[in-house]
């Protein structure tokens, strides 16, 4: 099944139900379907080919719904772009998946032109929400008149489980990222099971606010409009619209990035807000604290779901919705499985295993690796064939997370393997001494991480960000984290920072803490507000 039948659908269904809010502007599905058709026309009247690669560089936006389902049409394959990356960047990008057209927000227009710069592929560029200007050597078309067709009527192409649908590109640190493929199979089997799992239908607004050109939104993009659901889009992060949008359009469910989560909690005005319309909000991307997670619960009010998953398996693995026996349990004992990492997704089968590649205990002590298999991981990195063998070990996808498994089948991920810190034959992992930072009243956001040590081999550092108006000190924060953990697992040095550094996807990002760190060993960089034991 193309996933352009869940549009379909829902305008066969549901034709004259509000579908897209977009700022002012408002859309039904009947008008949604007529757009993505008529843009899925335009592109074959331009020669768009089965499997030719598709880019886009936009903010959350109507249009980047259309596209993904109007190149789903035409058996192109969609790569969004992250919207944070360099020109140089994005231009390798281009070049590694070959891409012949980009539909382009003007607000990145600049960005598009340096990245033309660096010569990539590019031979049309499609303006979203406006008219970018002209580039050299370069056609150009705004997004409303590239919807002409000519009338001609879209012509839906074949699908099989192996047809690609979309290419993520993941963060890299050196050289151009990876490509990971999914599959209209991949995406649409997480579809299905991300309704059954949360329960979606026509009475849900979901609210665009993570980045579309990310797995941990874009997977609502299917399963909502699958359903005949409601989608709202907000541009980007804004702490003030975000909290606008969920009031004024009655948003019922969304996922947000911890750091987003954090952030909207810790605010002065959020407890004069309504969030009644919310009935779940999930939470992936990144380690959480349970301390946040309390506080999250307290101002939403809703039900609070942990999510798991990578871009390369569509993404979900885990959920912490709570099994039928576990919700009879008290309070405090159910909080902590809804903390947890949570239990297997519906579309995967999952395992914790140790180096030998046997599953650990399911005592929640004993840490392995979290391997998974089934119809939602990805079939590959985009022209990496041993990249590809290299990932997968007896058919299961090696995910590089270390965790936990309980006797209910609940996973607990307590490091990446590359942010584990071995300090003197001692094993730390970073996000228990995170979650202890979290705890301090004064602490906004904290990263802690190894950085080389001549003694201990690896000494634990952390970065930690102060909210507004409090105060705290380098030793306060040691001695807070020395009467709850190890000696050994106390930071040894704590930086004092205005913002972490993150992802284009919000994530905080470790491997520039650790460059940050190096920087200032060569002595090129000043960091201030630290201290050492």
């Amino acid at each position: 099944m193309n996933l352009w039948t869940m549009l379909a659908r829902a305008n066969e269904l549901h034709p004259k139900e509000l579908a897209a809010v977009d700022g002012a502007r408002r859309f039904d599905y009947a008008t949604v379907h007529a757009r993505a058709a008529a843009l899925g026309a335009a592109l074959q009247d331009r020669g768009v080919r089965v499997g030719e690669r598709i880019a886009v560089l936009a903010a959350n936006r109507v249009e980047f719904l259309e596209l993904y389902f109007a190149a789903a049409a035409v058996g192109a394959i969609l790569c969004p772009w992250n919207t944070r990356l360099a020109a140089r960047e994005l231009a390798g990008i281009a070049v590694d998946a070959e891409t012949r057209v980009l539909f382009a927000d003007v607000e990145f227009a600049d960005l598009v032109r340096q990245a033309l710069a660096f010569a990539p592929p590019i031979a049309v560029v499609v303006w979203i929400g406006g008219d970018g200007g002209r580039l050299d050597d370069v056609r150009t078309l705004v997004y409303d008149d590239a919807l002409d067709s000519d009338g001609r009527a879209l012509q839906v192409a074949a699908e099989s489980d192996v047809v690609v649908a979309q290419l993520y590109y993941t963060s890299g640190t050196t050289g151009v990222p990876k490509g990971v493929m999914l599959t209209h199979r991949n995406v649409r089997e997480h579809a299905l099971a991300a309704i059954a799992e949360l329960g979606l239908s026509d009475r849900d607004v979901w609210g665009h606010i993570a980045p579309m050109f990310h797995l941990a939104d874009a997977w609502a993009t299917f399963a909502i409009t699958w359903v005949g659901g409601r989608h709202v889009f907000v541009p980007r992060f804004e702490e003030e619209r975000v909290l606008d949008a969920i009031e004024r359009e009655r948003i019922t469910i969304t996922n947000l990035i911890p750091t987003m989560l954090n952030r909207l909690v810790k605010r002065d005005d959020v407890e004069h807000r309504d969030f009644s319309s919310f009935r779940r909000i999930l939470s992936g991307g990144a380690s959480i604290a349970p301390e946040v997670v309390h506080r999250v619960m307290q101002v939403f009010g809703c039900e609070y779901v942990q999510t798991y998953g990578m871009t390369e398996t569509s993404p979900y693995l885990t959920l912490s919705l709570l099994k039928a026996p576990l919700a009879l349990l008290p309070p405090d004992e159910q909080f902590r499985f809804r903390a947890k990492t949570g239990r297997a997704f519906l579309a995967v089968e999952l395992d914790v295993v140790g180096d030998d590649g046997r599953p650990v205990a399911r005592d929640g002590v004993a840490v392995g690796q979290i391997v998974v298999r089934g119809g939602t991981v990805t079939p590959g990195y985009w022209n990496r064939p041993e990249e590809t063998r290299a990932a997968f070990r007896d058919g299961w996808l090696e995910t590089g997370d270390l965790a936990t498994i309980d006797a209910e089948g609940y996973v607990q991920i307590v490091d990446r393997k590359k942010d584990m810190i071995n300090t003197g034959g001692e094993k730390v992992y970073s996000t228990e001494v995170e979650h202890v930072l979290y705890e301090h009243p004064a602490v906004l956001e904290a990263a802690v991480f190894g950085v080389p040590d001549p003694d201990w081999g690896e000494a634990v550092r952390a970065a930690v960000v102060l909210r507004g108006g409090r105060t705290a000190d380098a030793e306060e924060l040691r001695a807070f984290c020395r009467a709850r953990l190890a000696g050994y697992k106390v930071p040894r040095r704590i930086d004092f920072l205005a913002e972490l550094p993150r992802t284009g996807t919000g994530k905080i990002t470790k491997v520039a803490l650790r460059e940050r760190v190096a920087a200032e060993e060569r002595g090129t960089l000043d960091v201030r507000g630290a201290a050492q034991a």
